[in-house]
This record gives C-alpha cells, structure tokens and sequence, in this order.
C-alpha cells in the first residue's frame, strides 16, 4: 500500500478519463457562447461571510458541509462550496450593473463540500453553471431553462426529465412556511430526525425527505400560495417554454435547498437515479445581490455536477471520441535511424498528429508490441533501409499491412488517416 492517498471524497482524474473531461467543457464552451455568455473564474477562497450571507447561514452547506479555515491574517475563509454567489460577488466587485444588462456569464469550476463520499458525489467536485444578472423577464428564465435542456442534448444523455417548480417570493414563501409547518405539526412525532430539525429553520426542505414521502406529496403546494404576480411570471414561463419545444413536469415538492432562490426553481433527472440524484439544477434569486449589499438585482441561474453527468455517460454507454492514444508510433532501429526518428516524431506532433518514439534501445518486436498496446494505429518505421531509400515504412498496426512512404510525403500520408492541421 502506498504511504498516501488522495484524500477521502477525493480523486485523480487519469490521463484515461480526460475524454470525458474534455467532451464536457467543450459543449458547455460551445453553446455558453452561443447563447452569448462570457466565461468567468471566481477565486477557490472566498470570505466564508459571502456564503453565510447568500446561500444561508441555516442550510446543510454553511452548517456542515462548507471548509473553513483562518488565515495568518486572521480573516475566516472558505473554500468555494458553489458558484452562484461567487459570480454575484463579482458581479457587485467590479461594477457590471454598468453594463448593458443582463450580464450573461458562464463557468466551470471544482467546488468544496465536506459530505459522505458517494457515486458521482464528492468532496472536490465540478460544476458548470451559468448565470444572468440584471433582467427579471419570465423570458431570461425560459432562455436559461433552454441553454441548460440542449446543453444535456448536446451531451447524448437519454431518459432525462426537466422538472419544474415556483416558490414565490419570500413573503408569498413565508406564508407558506406557515402552511408546511400546520401541515406537519401533527405528524412531528413520527417523522424522521432530519425533518424534525427542518421543520423550524428550513420547512421548504421537508419536501425533499425520502423517508416521509407520502406526508410531503400530501402536503400544501406552492403554487397554491404565490403572490399574483409570481403567478403570472410562472405562467409566462410555461409558455415561453411551450414556444420553445422544451419538455417539462411539474412538481410542487421541488423547491432546492439553498436560501437565495425565488420563483422559479428547476431540476434535470435522469430516470435511473430518482428524484433525488439531479445532474443540474438552477432557478431565480432575485434578492442574492441586495443580500450582499448591491442594489435590488433580479437574477436566474443554473449549475451541473461534472461527475454525475460522466457517471451517467458511462452509464448509457456514451462514446465521446478517441483519448489520448497516438495517432503514430516511430519505431528505429540503429543509433542514425533513432535521431531521424527524433526528427520525425517532432515534425508529426508541430503538424498536429500526436506521436510517440520508441526509446530505450528496444528492439524493432518490442517498439511495435509498445505501439499497439498503446492503441496507435500506425506504426513508422525507420531503418537504415529506409534512411538510404529516404522513405519510412508505415505498417497499419490493425491490418498488419504496410507499404513504403516518401519521407517529404509522410505527414501528409498521416494526416489523410489520422487527420490534423495540414498548415
């Protein structure tokens, strides 16, 4: 066993799941900046305050899950638990209420939380989000909502469900607290310890309980007790998304668990998890940036769990393109023949084909044996033979083929097979 491991709740990423890696953050780049959002990148340390303040001094992140510590300069800080109040945080810091509004932002950082370690859960994470700051049209929610549903088409997921909720304002919410909290009081003594402590400092979140499901489905709904005008901004909502072709159900349990949200709350599901396994997530907050001392500021936002949307990839048995093996592997034979293929290696890789060498003086049988286990699928072989005749054999490593390429005319041959730049 070796003296050190990762962290628990933590992991390597390997040269072999970079694939995945690269797949995702290249269609959230791609359709981010479609949609006409700019990247950002938040700090990992923040004020541990920022969190406290704007997701909520009384929810499971900020009472168990966040990392803190205190510096040499005494100031508490935190590693980033989630990026929407980050973004707002800098949204305030440098001054973007000047800018043509709304503020449309994207970003794809690891979070930090300190939870039981599970699959696709962990205590490093990733998440992608994107947020738009300043506009509380129902169509801006409607233009999240559907960046967010083609982003997880964009990924090939099957089986996904958009699900689909209004909490209100907080005075519409806190009258039904009220509503929760009547509804539950009979029932506080056989419900389970989770919701007993939630029924006071957090009751929204007694709809997400598991255990007590039946009592939260029978529960009063949210709908129920909107303000007239959230009501009208959710109907616009559904028609914009109606327009849209985006699917969605709701369901008056989904309400998310973090203080700062209004209105419109959304989840997306994959079938095989349940209810409680959301790959993303997002809604309104437009009372976050006032919470940190900016002007009153409507926003709407959504966040993905990297790690679930690759759990869930691998799950349906998704094909996200060829890793890192080498598209060629030059083989020699003879100290001439290795400094040409030193040559060669280098002039493949400034055209854009990835190729290895051989090294260590093995034999031609081992450099090839070394070429297929590493997937390349043509090997080039220089040797004196080929040095004199100023052409490479080029053997295709599934077909076991070859034949004899001009040296001048081998990136070229490549490039046709393997593809690459051809400049």
């Amino acid at each position: 066993m070796p003296k050190f491991r990762a962290p628990r709740g933590t992991t390597d990423l390997l040269p072999e799941e970079q694939p995945y890696w690269d797949f995702v953050s290249q269609q959230v780049e791609r359709l981010c900046r479609a949609y006409g959002y700019g990247r950002i990148e938040p700090p990992v340390l923040e004020d541990a305050a920022l969190f406290e303040r704007g997701v909520g001094a009384e929810t499971d992140i900020v009472q168990k899950e966040m990392y803190t510590f205190q510096d040499k300069g005494g100031d508490l800080l935190a590693l980033r638990p989630e990026g929407t109040a980050s973004v707002c945080r800098a949204y305030l810091e440098h001054g973007m209420h000047s800018l043509p509004q709304p503020v449309r932002l994207y970003y794809l950082l690891p979070m930090f939380r300190y939870e039981r370690p599970q699959a696709g859960r962990y205590r490093q994470f990733h998440q992608f989000g994107f947020e738009a700051i300043g506009e509380g049209d129902a169509a801006l929610d409607a233009e999240v909502i559907d960046l967010s549903w083609q982003l997880y088409q964009a990924f090939g997921l099957r089986d996904l469900t958009l699900v689909l909720n209004s909490i209100g304002t907080p005075e519409s919410r806190s009258r039904y607290h009220q509503a929760l909290r009547e509804h539950y009081r009979p029932h506080l003594e056989r419900v389970c310890s989770d919701c007993r402590a939630r029924f006071e400092r957090a009751p929204l979140r007694l709809l997400d309980c598991k255990q007590d499901a039946a009592l939260a489905e029978a529960a009063p709904r949210s709908l129920e007790h909107l303000d007239g005008e959230s009501a009208h901004h959710f109907q616009q909502l559904r028609a914009y998304l109606d327009a849209l072709g985006v699917p969605y159900t709701q369901d008056h349990r989904l309400v998310r668990g973090l203080d700062y949200y209004t209105r419109t709350v959304y989840e997306i599901q994959p079938s095989q998890e349940g209810s409680q396994s959301a790959i993303g997530a997002g809604g309104r907050y437009d009372g976050l940036i006032q919470e940190l001392g900016g002007a009153p500021t409507p926003g709407v936002g959504f966040a993905g769990g990297v790690e679930r949307i690759i759990l869930n990839l691998k799950r349906q048995g998704r094909e996200v393109g060829p890793g890192a093996a080498p598209r060629a592997f030059v083989a020699s034979v003879g100290e001439e023949a290795k400094t040409a293929a030193v040559r060669i290696t280098g002039e493949l890789r400034r055209a854009g084909i990835t190729a290895l060498m051989g090294l260590g003086g093995r034999s031609l049988k081992a450099q090839l044996r070394q070429a297929g286990a590493l997937g390349a699928p043509y090997a080039v072989i220089i040797g004196g033979d080929e040095l004199a005749a100023g052409a490479a054999t080029v053997r295709d490593l599934a077909r076991g083929e070859q034949e004899s390429v001009p040296l001048g005319g081998l990136r070229e041959w490549l490039q046709a097979r393997v593809g690459g730049p051809l400049s």
